[in-house]
């Protein structure tokens, strides 16, 4: 078992922390930053960690992946796919320079698993703090013109002038945009329109030619501040869920979707987060289990055949600011590198599923 210094879990009579903090993401690192960031973990790990650049914002921006590892099974990890949600970002920077490290434990992890992240996925939305990316229906329009005159999709927002991207998936990954498939909703799938969707396509696409099946998929986002555990005793810093699709037969024929595989893998990071004792860290809930969401990157992979996770982390920058930032990354290299241990030592495979359907549901709580 995993020891650590016990810290104050934060109890549900105290304040959620919903005021404004004035500081917005000033505090995370911009893009100019996470390059150079990036560019020093591949230099100061001789390569061990490849950095490149894999596609481009519709305002031009890199978008990166780091690789790391050598092995058999491979671990897919994407951050800020919205661009308020600084947190998983922060701690997969943490992360890559630990796999990416000198020590006998990292060189074994990577002997086993392969890591493929991308660090900040929405690079303008991350500029600017928004949810969505910067990107408009003429934009859609002038790269897919057989959309001309189609009204603009469901997850456009045209106050901000973007799209929710995380509802831009579809597990054929050889979609090709029809008129009639617009606006959808959020129950259908999506249509690979953004450039940032397209370039997990694509990275998603390369993995299955190199690997067969990706074998894990990770979305790392952030939520509303104030939950707590279901018997209200203590506040809940994360969400988890394995469950994105009801049924798979309504999207077609998807042999090799495996919510059991899911399962085991949302109970590693729980079992890593739960041996952190009085923490807090082990605080942690379900995300609601009654989704059916085909167009998150989460839904499509995982008819894929992807064993998938989503961290939902409390906090997001324009509530919150930096406030707890160390403690909301540390949760995340807690469960994530929990998560990536047991696979790269074989553990997740005798994880019983069954303990995931005994993880506390998340009690929303209103700000005070």
């Amino acid at each position: 078992m995993t020891t650590s210094s016990p810290a104050t879990a934060i109890p549900p009579e105290s304040h959620c922390g919903t005021e404004a903090s004035g500081s917005g993401n000033n505090g995370f690192v911009n893009h100019a930053q996470l390059t150079r960031t990036l560019e020093g973990i591949e230099r100061s790990t001789k390569g061990v960690v490849d950095v490149e650049v894999v596609g481009e914002s519709n305002q031009g921006r890199e978008i990166y992946t780091a690789r790391v590892g050598e092995g058999d099974t491979v671990v897919f990890v994407q951050s800020q796919i919205h661009g308020n949600e600084n947190h998983g970002t922060e701690a997969l920077l943490d992360l890559l320079r630990r796999w990416g490290g000198a020590t006998p434990e990292a060189a074994a992890l990577r002997e086993e698993v392969t890591i493929v992240a991308i660090p900040r996925l929405n690079v303008d939305g991350g500029e600017r703090d928004t949810r969505q990316n910067e990107m408009t229906w003429a934009d859609v329009v002038a790269a897919f013109p057989q959309l001309a005159g189609v009204a603009p999709a469901w997850n456009y927002n045209t106050r901000v002038g973007g799209f929710d991207v995380n509802r831009d998936f579809n597990p054929d990954l050889d979609y090709v945009p029809q008129p009639a498939d617009f606006p959808g909703n959020s129950a259908d799938t999506g249509w690979y329109i953004t450039p940032e969707a397209q370039t997990v396509r694509d990275v998603y696409r390369g993995l299955e030619a190199e690997f067969g099946t990706v074998d894990y998929f990770v979305d790392l986002h952030n939520q509303w501040s104030c939950y707590a555990t279901e018997d209200l005793e203590s506040m809940s810093p994360l969400s988890i869920s394995a469950k994105f699709i009801d049924d798979p037969s309504e999207f077609g024929t998807w042999p090799e979707f495996d919510m059991e595989a899911s399962k085991r893998a949302n109970v590693a990071v729980y079992e890593a987060l739960q041996d952190y004792g009085r923490s807090g860290y082990g605080d942690l809930t379900l995300y609601p289990q009654d989704t059916n969401l085909p167009g998150t990157a989460l839904g499509s992979f995982a008819l894929r055949g992807s064993a998938v996770v989503l961290f939902e982390t409390s906090s997001q920058t324009q509530y919150d600011g930096m406030k707890r930032n160390g403690m909301l990354r540390k949760q995340i290299e807690i469960g994530l590198g929990g998560l990536v241990d047991a696979v790269a030592d074989g553990s997740i495979a005798t994880l019983d599923p069954s303990v995931y359907d005994t993880i506390p549901q998340r009690v929303y709580l209103p700000a005070d």
